[in-house]
């Protein structure tokens, strides 16, 4: 390959977050390893890869001038996302002016709903539901309505249509949280289930906030649709969030943004992100932007997809041969898996907290799949090197799922 994906970085000193995760908060939180056991982080969100070189340089080249006082943002920043999106989701109509800066997804989700319900009304998302939309909600006083997805007779997660039309109603919600790629589930949405998703949301007066972010890390040549491309009426209801953060590592730097092509709700959530003075552009952030969506960061991230769907294809035959009782989907994008440890759990007298303690112990750094709405689940990061995830999975055959 062109681009280092086997290189194990020390990233002790800069996020010990990430690397000791000694604590996960609201959740279940371990102690150190034992002795002789090297922590593998494969919990927190982020990525244990080098981003493409074109990120730093693009930095660097930046931070080499030495006034960084308030800016403007050139129109290279809007047309990079345009390309970006005609690229790698087909979107060829974007104009300039839906797209808006926005600090995070989740700030996104807020300035959005903000627009759209009061706190105490009724929000409809899928579970399980990705822990930073739970609490995100019910720290600003929404109430959270659940329709759960389910598992069909092949093992794929699904959304059940029927079961959202009924919430909706009952509920008299108006606005949804949509998860596409989905995070846990790591299920890419084919074309006609984005569709009736969307046709249900239509027949119920509901906008969709659409949680994007994972739509470039797409495994073994699935695809991604963006839901405002799905329908005319879809592009007017949808406030679609999307961000190089999760594709290129990124996180710590901040950047997200969201394309509305409606004006009415463009110029509503502008107005709710704009007044609290919180929402603004990093210098730094933007130029790291324009160094990914380049012709090097489309070859990166093909390079990338690649190398997770290795990591995804590996794990989840190794969960089949050696861990019998523990279920997974494979993912078709996204790079975690998640674990439902119910019956091997049920087979061996062990409770979920035994199963992550034994984990811990021996260093495979997982995460309480608890958090997503799910009894018995534990969720793991497969974007590191090939090496270390080999090393965290033999650890589980020895010392956890015997």
């Amino acid at each position: 390959m062109k681009y280092d994906f086997t290189t194990v970085y020390d990233r002790r000193g800069m996020d010990a977050l990430a690397v000791d995760a000694l604590g996960q908060p609201g959740g279940f939180a371990p102690g150190k390893p034992k002795d002789g056991f090297s922590v593998i982080p494969m919990w927190v969100a982020d990525m244990n890869f080098a981003t493409v070189p074109t990120i730093p340089a693009a930095i660097i080249e930046r931070a080499q001038h030495p006034l960084y006082g308030y800016f403007s943002t050139p129109d290279a920043y809007y047309q990079a996302i345009i390309d970006w999106q005609r690229d790698r989701n087909g979107v060829t109509d974007l104009p300039k002016e839906a797209i808006g800066y926005e600090n995070g997804v989740l700030g996104g989700v807020m300035s959005a709903l903000g627009c759209l319900a009061a706190p105490g009304d009724a929000v409809l998302v899928h579970s399980p539901t990705y822990i930073g939309f739970t609490r995100t909600l019910e720290s600003n006083g929404y109430r959270i309505i659940h329709s759960p997805l389910h598992r069909d007779e092949n093992g794929m997660w699904r959304m059940d249509f029927d079961d959202m039309d009924r919430l909706l109603k009952q509920h008299h919600i108006h606005a949804a949280i949509f998860c596409s790629p989905h995070n846990p589930c790591g299920r890419v949405w084919e074309r006609w289930e984005v569709e009736r998703a969307m046709e249900v949301y239509r027949a119920n007066d509901v906008t969709v906030i659409s949680d994007e972010i994972w739509s470039d890390i797409l495994l073994n040549g699935h695809k991604h649709t963006p839901t405002q491309s799905v329908s005319e009426d879809a592009q007017q209801r949808t406030v679609a969030l999307y961000a190089p953060s999760k594709t290129f590592n990124l996180a710590g730097l901040v950047g997200s943004y969201h394309i509305i092509y409606n004006k009415a709700l463009r110029d509503r959530v502008l107005a709710r992100s704009e007044k609290p003075h919180y929402n603004e552009m990093n210098v730094l952030s933007m130029h790291a932007l324009l160094g990914a969506y380049t012709t090097e960061g489309r070859e990166w991230v093909d390079e990338l997809c690649e190398v997770l769907s290795g990591n995804v294809n590996f794990a989840c035959d190794f969960i089949t041969r050696h861990f019998p009782g523990v279920q997974v989907a494979k993912p078709e994008g996204t790079y975690m898996l998640f674990l439902d440890c119910t019956d091997w759990c049920a087979a061996h007298g062990k409770t979920l907290e035994d199963v992550l303690h034994a984990g811990w112990d021996v260093g495979v750094a997982w995460q309480d799949g608890r958090m997503f709405r799910h009894p018995c689940a534990i969720r793991m990061n497969l974007a590191l090197p090939r090496a270390l995830v080999e090393e965290a999975f033999n650890r589980l055959s020895a010392y956890v799922f015997v």
